[in-house]
Formats: C-alpha cells, sequence, structure tokens
C-alpha cells in the first residue's frame, strides 16, 4: 500500500475550526489515535504530515509507532506575515525571524521545513490562487536557509509562475502546484523536484454543492492535463491527498488519490512503480537532520 505523503492530521475533513477548537487547549490524543487508527485500517504505514500550530502533528509522530506508522512532522508550516499559511503554522517578516523558526523546528526535532509561498485555489470565485506569491529570491534564500540547517524543503506552490520559481529555488517538493504550465512541469522534471498534486481535494468536492462545480470542473481538467504532462515529462509523482481537508478523510484519502491517479494516466504498466519511486525519495529526503 502506498503511504499518505500530504496529511495534515489536526484538520477532520469536515470542519476546520472545529478542528482547531478540539485541539486549541492541547492536542487531543483520542481523536489523533483515532485518525492513526484509520490509516492502520487501511495499511498505510508512512504518512507525512504537513504541519500545524497546535503541535497535534509533533504528537501524533510520538503516538504512531504504536499503530506501525512511521510518521514524519516539520512541527509547523512557515509563512511570510500577511500572506497564506496561518491556518498551519507561524509567520516571520524578515530573514533574521524565519532562520529562528528554521532553528525552532530543529530544536523541536521537525524532520523536515515546510513553507508556503503562494495562496490557495479560490473555489468561491474562479479558480484563480489568492493573495500574493513570494518572489524567487526569497523563495531561494528560504531554500538555502533551511538547507543550509540540513532540513529538506516541502514547499506549498500554486500557479505556474510560482511553481517555476520554487523548483528553480531548489524546494525538494512541490505541494499542489495547481495551474502548473508547460514551462513549470519541465522544470520540475529538470530539477528533480518532486510533486505532490493532492488532486483529490477537488475531485471529492464535486457534486457536493458547497462550491461551483463548474469552477471545480475547470480546475480537475486543468489538474488532470497537468498530471499527464508531468507524467510524460518524468517527473518524481507521489501521492498526497491533503488527507484531513473538507471530505479528505485519514486513511481513505490517499485510496482516494490513488483513484484519481489511475482514472487520469489510465492503466500504465509502470505508474505504481514511478510513485512508490517518488515515495522512497520522499522517505530518504524528508527526514530529522
Amino acid at each position: 500500500m502506498f503511504g499518505e505523503n500530504h496529511a495534515h492530521i489536526f484538520m477532520n475533513a469536515l470542519d476546520y475550526r472545529q478542528a482547531v477548537k478540539d485541539h486549541e487547549k492541547a492536542p487531543d490524543e483520542k481523536l489523533i489515535r483515532e485518525h492513526l487508527k484509520a490509516y492502520q485500517e487501511k495499511n498505510v504505514s508512512f504518512v507525512r504530515d504537513g504541519g500545524d500550530y497546535l503541535r497535534v502533528s509533533q504528537r501524533a509522530r510520538e503516538i504512531a509507532p504504536e499503530y506501525g506508522i512511521d510518521y514524519r512532522t516539520p512541527v509547523f508550516a512557515i509563512h511570510k506575515k500577511g500572506h497564506y499559511g496561518g491556518i498551519v503554522g507561524r509567520a516571520f517578516e524578515t530573514m533574521k525571524e524565519y532562520t529562528a523558526l528554521v532553528r525552532e523546528v530543529k530544536r523541536e526535532g521537525g524532520d523536515f521545513i515546510k513553507i508556503m509561498t503562494t495562496g490557495i485555489m479560490d473555489f468561491d470565485t474562479d479558480g484563480s490562487i489568492t493573495g500574493t506569491a513570494l518572489s524567487f529570491e526569497e523563495v531561494r534564500e528560504m531554500v538555502h536557509i533551511a538547507h543550509e540547517e540540513g532540513f529538506s524543503v516541502m514547499s506549498h506552490t500554486n500557479g505556474a509562475k510560482a511553481v517555476k520559481e520554487a523548483a528553480m529555488a531548489g524546494v525538494d517538493s512541490i505541494e499542489h502546484g495547481n495551474y502548473a504550465d508547460e514551462e513549470a512541469v519541465k522544470i520540475m522534471a529538470e530539477q528533480g523536484t518532486i510533486w505532490v498534486p493532492t488532486i483529490t481535494v477537488v475531485k471529492n468536492l464535486i457534486g457536493k454543492g458547497r462550491f461551483s462545480d463548474q469552477v471545480l470542473l475547470q480546475i480537475w481538467e486543468k489538474g488532470k492535463t497537468n498530471i499527464r504532462k508531468g507524467y510524460e515529462a518524468g517527473v518524481e509523482l507521489a501521492l498526497g491527498s491533503d488527507a484531513g481537508a473538507y471530505l479528505v478523510p485519514h486513511g481513505q484519502g490517499i485510496l482516494d488519490e490513488w483513484a484519481c491517479f489511475k482514472e487520469i494516466l489510465g492503466d500504465k504498466e509502470d505508474l505504481k512503480e514511478r510513485l512508490l519511486r517518488g515515495e522512497c525519495l520522499i522517505r530518504e529526503k524528508f527526514r530529522k537532520v
């Protein structure tokens, strides 16, 4: 069975505000165990978390061996103040502050650094990317600092230009990567960047009435095209569902992501091998320094 290469164990796949409330005083171990049990029941033995500011993923990593799970976490994600990322992490204003957060992750035993370089897709309107992306110079310096401290870098990035620049800046994996174009895909392949598309987040929303299906179908079709391009270009792909996000349950999410890839790429003989190779690279790179 595949591992889950992008999850947020503090989320409950239904209500973000309730998830925060559940853990805001302290990580709720009962809920953490329920989610770990869901992975165990689906034979998922590897989980890479995207972090949270409540230290839930940190506690999950401590408990996970009881469920036979190798759990990795950045402890918290890091974003620039005024930009997207507060839902999963901590903010910085200067590179000095960013460096301090990286070193805090090291002191807390984090396995890697998670950075936020862009916003998210605007499901409420036209699917465009919310907010303003960080500059190439900023991302390059953030990656350099993390690498100097011995960490691999997981990058939340959307939009063709931002994906291209994150790959060129040397991030080790790009998460989501929505609206990546042909040039961005080519650069990811050239740089050896691991891409975790989390496409099931979109697929699972279609027909549920929360957002416009017209917008969702547009994003889904573009996502399918780009995953095909990534596969054909030789990009290192890995499965991650963004488990915990709305309608993406822990455990089941990675099965949904695998189903999406099979639907998109068809009966490719080497598909499973390619995805397991990408996961293997993640296991090798995203480990405690």
